[in-house]
């Protein structure tokens, strides 16, 4: 039984990451995910040998533990460590992958636990992004950026991390691009991305020392120059500054994020489709929608019915839980 008190979120949330030889570690993967299953912990864990990736939540003892343990099995002391909280578990299951890569690039020659570019803490973040001759990069995927980026940053409008280095071959020079500034959700994609830019030749690179997640906790809102909402990779879809759950939902059929305005489109149809993928929409998913029409007019129901279902209890729980953590707001105050 939790010690919380009523009013405190009931699950703490960890995202953490280190580069670093984790060769002789990888058989662990068992144990790491049976110690988590223990303690009731959801999320995804990443182990490769260049180091560990993960996001995880739990009871706040549970997680607490973890942290323990990492430090006492893994050379993970040192690890990028934040923590949030959220009122509803965040994670359908627990997941211990072993995998090529703890964020996946294909460039064998980058190692960024010899060398990256300069850390930026938070709190310097807004003086080095406003000089003149920065060029400010922003290396998430397209649809992360598109819910919300820094003022002036520059979208590579990239499917997947891998085509970063296409970005860099077709766009950047470092003859003219003496100074590269960049940013990513919690700053793991920056290691390795700040690392090939040295690969390259590019020699004054930075980034934000614990990503975008860091600067949202430490930088006040009338301070910031952050614009939108910060996609996360889990059931909480976004969040906003102090980490708190943003208004973002997710699309069932494209899975990308949506916010009000997207939700209030006339393409937007809930559980099926919303205006990014609406004129896309899979001959499964269209199908499954014709059988609930037809078992509707037959005044059955269609379990096809449960994906729209799910949608809307999945809207009202994340409205239930925005509105929960304002009033809690409201009271510390």
């Amino acid at each position: 039984m939790s010690n919380l008190p009523v009013s405190s979120p009931a699950f703490k949330v960890a995202a953490f990451y280190k580069f670093a030889d984790f060769s002789g570690f990888l058989s662990r993967k068992a144990d790491l995910a049976q110690f988590c299953c223990a303690r009731a912990i959801r999320g995804t864990i990443i182990l490769a040998e260049e180091g560990i990736n993960g996001t995880v939540a739990g009871r706040p003892e549970a997680i607490d533990a973890l942290v323990d343990h990492l430090n006492e099995t893994f050379p993970f002391q040192g690890a990028e460590l934040k923590y949030s909280t959220a009122d509803a578990m965040p994670f359908l299951r627990m997941k211990v992958r072993v995998k090529q890569e703890i964020v996946t690039l294909r460039a064998p020659e980058v190692r960024p636990s010899e060398r990256v570019g300069t850390y930026v803490e938070a709190q310097d973040w807004n003086a080095l992004i406003g000089q003149d001759d920065v060029v400010l990069l922003d290396t998430r995927n397209d649809y992360e950026a598109g819910l919300g980026t820094f003022e002036g940053a520059i979208d590579p409008r990239t499917a997947s991390f891998v085509e970063f280095k296409d970005f860099v071959e077709k766009h950047l020079d470092p003859e003219r691009d003496r100074k590269v500034a960049m940013f990513c959700t919690g700053g793991i994609r920056c290691e390795k991305a700040s690392a090939y830019l040295l690969s390259k030749g590019f020699e004054e690179v930075f980034h934000l020392k614990g990503g975008i997640l860091k600067y949202l906790e430490t930088v006040p809102e009338a301070e910031s120059r952050w614009q939108g909402e910060c996609f996360v990779f889990d059931e909480r879809v976004s969040v906003v500054h102090g980490l708190r759950e943003g208004a973002a939902t997710l699309c069932r059929a494209c899975r990308r994020p949506l916010t009000p305005a997207d939700r209030a489109h006339a393409d937007y149809r809930e559980g099926i489709c919303c205006p990014h993928c609406a004129g896309e929409v899979r001959q499964g998913v269209a199908e499954r929608q014709r059988q609930i029409a037809l078992a509707r007019a037959r005044g059955a129901s269609h379990m096809g019915d449960a994906a729209v279902a799910q949608a809307r209890e999945d809207l009202e729980r994340k409205q239930a839980r925005r509105e929960a953590s304002r009033n809690r707001a409201g009271k510390q105050t």
